[in-house]
């Protein structure tokens, strides 16, 4: 049996559907499907939640990956390692890094958000991530800088639908993910950018917050 496998069997025996699994853990349903599918694995710090939720051991789930990775040792003709696999190692060294994806765009449908236009792999540090879904997007132009958010900066986003109030998030906005500082009146997002020159924007419809800003990578 796969990693994904047991995640399915898990879900199904609580009685969750994809989206319900998806709003405990603080991820995209996309996400849940693709890992059912072992078309990517959770990073370590999201299965730590998982086996917290299903009332199971950590090494449960670890398990799997450990003897996917042994299977793949064992095969003369095995492929190179997938950026997105990693091994039981990465939980346990305290200084372990973890490939985050670096989004270049974000679409929304069939209830859930698809990661497009993959630009590769950051190695993240596993102290950086606390639960839940992470990606990177990378900034573009000087709307934030005086939150010293550069043009081609990496920014470390955690997958949420909602922030606290003067919160920057990725919102997405017509199918493309801005950053911005966001406002919550009633049924209103206010989103103002950290850049004089440019008004806030007032919206109701058609804009979706991604996730939480919560590291900034300096483009060198």
């Amino acid at each position: 049996m796969s990693l994904g496998n047991q995640i399915k069997n898990l879900r199904r025996k609580s009685k969750l559907t994809q989206m319900d699994l998806a709003k405990k853990l603080g991820v995209s349903r996309s996400a849940i499907n693709m890992w059912e599918h072992d078309d990517r694995k959770p990073s370590i710090p999201v299965l730590k939640d998982m086996a917290e939720l299903f009332s199971i051991e950590l090494m449960d789930l670890l398990k799997y990956i450990i003897d996917e990775n042994k299977n793949e040792k064992q095969d003369d003709n095995s492929v190179q390692e997938s950026p997105t696999s990693y091994s039981v190692t990465d939980y346990l060294v305290p200084d372990s890094t973890v490939k985050i994806p670096i989004v270049g765009q974000i679409s929304c449908g069939s209830g859930g958000l698809a990661y497009e236009e993959i630009q590769g792999y950051e190695d993240t540090p596993a102290s950086w991530l606390n639960g839940g879904e992470y990606f990177y997007l990378r900034a573009k132009g000087d709307s934030m800088m005086n939150a010293r958010i550069f043009d081609g900066d990496l920014v470390l986003i955690r997958s949420q639908p909602e922030v606290e109030d003067g919160e920057i998030a990725a919102v997405l906005i017509d199918d493309e993910a801005v950053l911005k500082r966001v406002y919550k009146r009633d049924d209103t997002l206010i989103l103002q950018s950290e850049n004089p020159l440019y008004p806030p924007k007032i919206v109701k419809n058609g804009v979706q917050i991604l996730g939480k800003l919560k590291k900034i990578v300096i483009n060198m």
